[in-house]
């Protein structure tokens, strides 16, 4: 047998809370989670009514559990590469479908973090990215712009491991803040403080 691969044309979905034309603050949810559930924790960063905020959900929905509650996933390791570039062209139609904005700030939790280290170096011109609890893909290695790093010390997921060694390579190539908080794989109030305090920055 032999495995050929075809492009297709699939609708996505992104949620958006209007705001100020001229800031974006875009985010990336985690695994088996929902544009509306990322949102959610965006719109509890103080200050945040500042900014047109909006979250892209990922392009591969699932039911998930008894509950039957339809959830998403960004990509899997099945024909990796082909994946990205579905996702990198995604995310830059959604970027587009706004007016162009003056400041672009991304965000992503999890499995999104890696969405939105991509999304921020082929936008180029992004004015910060805010990640908690996921890695720095491979494949990123330049136009990373200024960042807010975070991660709980109980997170099995995104231990102190990967946290250091994408903080070195991060600090070789653009300007760092970080947030350790006491907490597992989740948001926190302290990382929302960080993130309030981040995004006041780029104003």
């Amino acid at each position: 047998m032999k495995i050929h691969t075809i492009a297709a044309t699939v609708h996505g979905r992104f949620v958006v809370r209007p705001g100020p034309p001229e800031r974006l603050l875009i985010g990336f949810h985690g695994f088996a989670e929902t544009a509306e559930i990322h949102i959610e924790e965006l719109l509890k960063i103080e200050g945040v009514d500042v900014w047109t905020v909006a979250s892209v959900q990922a392009l591969h929905p699932f039911y998930t559990g008894r509950s039957q509650q339809i959830v998403a996933n960004w990509m899997t390791s099945q024909d990796r590469e082909l994946a990205i570039a579905d996702n990198i062209a995604y995310v830059r139609s959604v970027v587009e479908s706004f007016h162009e904005q003056q400041k672009v700030v991304f965000a992503g939790f999890s499995q999104g973090v890696a969405m939105a280290y991509r999304a921020a170096s082929d936008f180029k011109k992004a004015a910060g990215l805010m990640v908690l609890g996921g890695d720095l893909p491979p494949d990123v290695i330049s136009n990373i712009p200024p960042i807010l790093l975070g991660r709980g010390v109980r997170d099995d997921w995104y231990n102190d491991e990967k946290f250091k060694k994408d903080l070195k390579f991060l600090q070789s190539v653009t300007n760092v803040e970080t947030c350790v908080f006491e907490g597992g794989h989740e948001w926190s109030d302290a990382f929302r403080t960080a993130a309030a305090k981040f995004l006041k920055g780029r104003l």
